[in-house]
C-alpha cells in the first residue's frame, strides 16, 4: 500500500497534520495509531456529573495556528474560554496561598519578595552572559537573585512536572537565552523587543491578556473533531509501526501484519518514540533517550459545605514539601464541570521529584491529596467523589543535552528527504506548541519542502 504521506502518531500532532493534509487535492494519507484510541496525552474523564481531565486542560488563544485550526474545524463555536485577566493564580509560599498577579509591573508591586530581592532582580542590567548549558535554577539565581527561585519553581512545575535543577534553560526558554546573548541584560533586551513589537503588527495577535480555551465536553473534543474528519481508510488504530526504512521512493513502515510505501513519512510522536524508531534508520543520535516525567491527577468533588478561592488554582515550589505539585480550581475555570452546588478540584501527584509516590494505590493517593488540600482550602468535609487518572504518558524533560538533540533533529530533516518529525517535546510541550509545528511540517509536504525545523528562538511569556 503506498500514499504520499504516512504519519505515525494520532496524538494532536499527527492529526493536525493529517487535517491540513487533506485540504491538498488528491494528496492521500494514512495515519497509523499503536493504541485503540486518537488523542494522544488528550483524555478527558466525564463521570457522575463531573468533568475532569487526564491530561492537558486546555490551551491559551494567543497562537494564530490554534485559532486557525479551531476556525477550520468549527470549534470556535463550541470553545469555552476562561481569561487570565479575570482568574488568577496562587502560589504556595509558606503554607499560604500567595495570589499572582499576571502583570509584570504588578508583580514587581506585590509584596512577595524582599525589597531588597526587588533591587537584586535589576542587577540582571549588569551580568554577563551566563556560559555553558546552565539549568533553570543555576541561571535565575545568577541574573536575578536565589529570591525568585521559588516562584520560578512553580511555574516549571506547573509546566513541565519537572526539577528546575535538572531543566536547562536552553531547552525550555531557548528565546530568551537568545536574548541574553545578543543583549547582555535580559530585562534591556525584553523591553527593546517589546517596543519593537508595538511598532509592528502581528496578524492574529491579541492584546492584553490571553484566555484559557477548552470545550463543555472537555479537552477530548478537540482530538473527536480531528478524528471525525478521517475515514476508516485513513486511519489504522492498534497498529503500531515496528520499523521504518528508506526506499527508492521514498519511506517503508513495517507494522506486525503488513509494510507500507509513502513519499512522505511523518512522526508525530513522543520524543523518545521517535528516538526508537529512528535508531537504526538515521544518523545516531547524541543520546538514546531523554527523561520523562510522570503524573497523576485526582478529581475530586465537593459539596456545598466547601470554598475555594477565585482563580485556576495553585501551585507549589518543592521547598514546601507538599504531597501534591499543585491543583486546579477546575469548576471556577469552566461551567458544567460539576454538578449543581458542587466544585471540582484536581490534584497533581508526582512529577520529576516524586515518582515514587505514583506507585501508591488510588484510596492511599486520595487519602493523602485529602489531607494536603484541607491544609490549604476550606474542605471540611471528605470529597463526595474522588478519582485517580492515571495517564500513560510521561512528560518530556528538557534536560541537559535536549538542545543538541533538538539540533541533531533539525539537521536529519534536512538531510533525509521526504522525513518530518514533529510532537510532544520537540520544540516544547504545550498544545499550542503542537499545533504550530504542524501547521509548519503540513505547510512544507504541502509546497514539497523539507522542514528544517525553526530556529526555536520565540520568545513566549510565562504565565502562572
Amino acid at each position: 500500500m503506498k500514499k504520499d504521506t504516512l504519519i505515525i502518531g494520532a496524538g494532536l500532532s499527527g492529526l493536525t497534520v493529517a487535517w491540513k493534509l487533506k485540504q491538498i487535492p488528491g494528496h492521500s494519507i494514512l495515519l497509523l495509531e499503536q493504541s485503540d484510541r486518537a488523542g494522544g496525552a488528550i483524555s478527558s474523564h466525564a463521570e457522575s456529573g463531573y468533568i475532569a481531565e487526564g491530561g492537558p486542560h486546555g490551551f491559551l488563544d494567543n497562537c494564530l495556528e490554534s485559532q486557525t485550526l479551531l476556525r477550520e474545524t468549527g470549534l470556535d463555536k463550541e470553545c469555552l474560554k476562561a481569561p487570565l485577566s479575570q482568574f488568577v493564580r496562587y502560589v504556595c509560599m509558606d503554607a499560604t496561598l500567595r495570589l499572582i498577579p499576571q502583570s509584570p509591573l504588578k508583580i514587581l508591586a506585590a509584596p512577595l519578595i524582599s525589597p531588597l530581592a526587588k533591587l537584586r532582580v535589576a542587577g540582571d542590567f549588569f551580568k554577563k552572559p551566563l556560559q555553558g548549558e546552565p539549568t533553570v535554577g543555576e541561571w535565575v539565581k545568577y541574573r536575578f537573585g536565589k529570591a525568585l527561585l521559588p516562584y520560578v519553581d512553580a511555574v516549571f512545575t506547573g509546566t513541565y512536572a519537572g526539577d528546575l535543577e535538572r531543566l536547562v534553560i536552553d531547552g525550555v526558554m531557548p528565546g530568551v537565552r537568545k536574548i541574553e546573548q545578543e543583549h547582555g541584560s535580559v530585562i534591556y533586551g525584553l523591553l527593546k523587543k517589546m517596543k519593537a513589537g508595538k511598532k509592528a503588527k502581528q496578524p492574529g495577535k491579541k492584546k492584553g491578556l490571553p484566555a484559557m480555551t477548552s470545550f463543555p465536553t472537555g479537552m477530548g473534543r478537540l482530538a473527536e473533531r480531528l478524528y471525525e474528519n478521517l475515514s476508516n481508510d485513513e486511519i489504522h488504530r492498534n497498529c503500531p509501526a515496528t520499523r521504518i526504512s528508506r526506499n527508492s521512493n521514498g519511506w517503508e513502515v513495517t507494522t506486525a501484519e503488513t509494510t507500507y510505501s509513502c513519499r512522505n513519512l511523518v512522526l508525530a510522536l513522543p520524543v523518545n518514540a521517535s528516538l526508537s524508531l529512528l535508531a537504526n534508520s538515521v544518523t545516531a543520535a547524541p543520546v538514546a533517550t531523554i527523561p520523562e516525567a510522570r503524573i497523576v491527577t485526582i478529581a475530586m468533588g465537593f459539596g456545598q459545605e466547601a470554598h475555594i478561592p477565585p482563580g485556576f488554582g495553585y501551585l507549589a515550589p518543592e521547598r514546601e514539601q507538599r504531597f501534591c505539585l499543585g491543583a486546579l480550581f477546575s469548576s471556577n475555570m469552566f461551567p458544567g464541570r460539576a454538578p449543581k452546588d458542587h466544585i471540582l478540584l484536581e490534584a497533581l501527584i508526582g512529577g520529576r521529584r516524586h515518582p515514587e509516590r505514583l506507585e501508591l494505590d488510588d484510596d492511599t493517593l486520595i487519602q493523602k491529596a485529602v489531607q494536603d488540600l484541607q491544609q490549604l482550602l476550606n474542605l471540611p468535609q471528605p470529597p463526595e467523589y474522588a478519582r485517580v487518572l492515571r495517564s500513560p504518558w510521561g512528560i518530556p524533560q528538557l534536560e541537559k543535552g535536549y538542545p543538541a538533540l533538538l539540533k541533531w533533529r533539525n539537521t536529519i530533516m534536512k538531510e533525509e528527504k521526504g522525513l518530518y518529525v514533529t510532537g510532544f517535546g520537540w520544540e516544547g510541550i504545550g498544545l499550542n506548541d503542537m499545533i504550530k509545528t504542524a501547521f509548519r511540517v503540513s505547510e512544507a509536504i504541502r509546497q514539497g519542502e523539507q522542514d528544517d525545523g525553526e530556529d526555536n528562538a520565540e520568545v513566549k511569556k510565562v504565565y502562572f
